[in-house]
């Protein structure tokens, strides 16, 4: 069954519309009023999905607007669809080819919709995003600092340099907030901490770079940060199998913390010294180890989840049961039985109190 698809090539000013199969081309402005034409005439071609590039941003605002509007939208990756544009011999680069391009990539790719991230993500993301901001400027005005000799020019790099001190602590604490007030971040913040080396910043970082963490499988979140070695065998030879792409940000994150971890944690440190005993390279252990800490993370972030969905149906359970006893309680206390003691009529509210307990 063909399924109708939105192609959308997306730049600072113009979004560039395609639909397949049918072939019907548009193109609409980058803003809010042009979104809301570009949903209308989707839902007038009967589209199920918009697909889309990430494009330094500039596609944010059409994919949470087009979510909000009833419109499903799904992410592309632009190197695959450039990829899939030269294999399908077009060559040429316009705007109007590179949406057709996306719409037909996601057709054949058979892309599901991308759900939006919900507020509390949008913002994490946006505070981390902030706070690896001022830690890099911080880092170079202390460097411009060091090597600094006028009295006049250090005192001014002191004031700029207090002043990023004070941002960085106001959203250090923002975003301490922002992680307590959910139950499954804070949940997986513990666990995540209760390795030694493992700091707050880690964790934040971690949960806004890779909120995919606790959904996918060991192997497919090793792949999504590009520690999965991948295959590269033909025939009788058997190549090194390297690791290739992936999200940088928490790719770094964890080979630095991965080092430190090994110190302390006896599981990494006795499989760091069976790596070396084996006689693996320098990176090679890097790797195996920041893979080794992915994995224990995204356990401990399903643990969190299952045990967050077994409180919640807990609760529910709880609730459905008190009010059927105290129902019942109703019943019986409107209705004494006269042959037992005066105390018989309150059984059920003592019963509740067990129960509860």
């Amino acid at each position: 069954m063909n399924t109708t698809l939105c192609g959308i090539d997306i730049s600072k000013d113009w979004l560039d519309a395609h639909i397949e199969p049918m072939g019907a081309a548009n193109r609409f402005t980058n803003d809010a009023a042009g979104i809301a034409d570009l949903a209308a005439w989707c839902q007038n071609h009967d589209v199920e999905l918009v697909v889309m590039e990430a494009s330094g941003g500039y596609e944010r605002l059409a994919f949470l607007l087009l979510w909000e509007m009833g419109q499903p939208c799904g992410m592309a990756n632009a190197r695959s669809v450039r990829y899939f544009a030269e294999a399908m011999g077009f060559l040429e680069k316009t705007d109007k080819i590179d949406a057709a391009v996306i719409a037909r990539y996601g057709a054949v790719k058979r892309l599901k919709p991308t759900l939006p991230p919900s507020a509390a993500q949008q913002r994490l993301t946006a505070l981390v995003a902030r706070l690896s901001q001022v830690t890099g400027d911080l880092i170079v005005q202390k460097q411009r600092k060091s090597a600094a000799a006028d009295a006049e020019t250090i005192a001014g790099l002191d004031e700029v340099i207090a002043l990023f001190k004070r941002q960085s602590r106001q959203l250090e604490g923002e975003i301490a907030s922002l992680i307590d007030d959910d139950p499954l971040w804070a949940c997986l913040d513990r666990a995540f901490r209760s390795l030694k080396g493992v700091a707050s910043r880690t964790v934040a970082r971690l949960m806004a770079q890779l909120p995919e963490i606790g959904v996918l499988s060991n192997k497919a979140i090793a792949k999504l940060v590009g520690l999965a070695p991948i295959a590269n065998d033909s025939g009788k030879r058997n190549g090194r199998r390297p690791v290739r792409g992936g999200r940088a940000g928490p790719r770094g994150v964890l080979f630095l913390v991965a080092s430190i971890v090994a110190k302390y944690d006896p599981h990494l440190a006795a499989f760091k010294q069976q790596l070396q005993a084996a006689g693996k390279e320098k990176m090679v252990i890097r790797i195996a180890l920041a893979r080794k800490l992915l994995v224990i993370l995204n356990a401990s972030e399903r643990s969190c989840s299952t045990s967050r969905h077994r409180i919640g149906r807990a609760a529910s359970g709880m609730a459905e049961s008190l009010s059927s006893i105290a129902a019942t309680s109703l019943v019986t206390w409107k209705r004494p039985c006269a042959a037992t003691s005066p105390n018989s009529a309150r059984w059920p509210l003592t019963a509740l109190m067990v129960w509860v307990r």
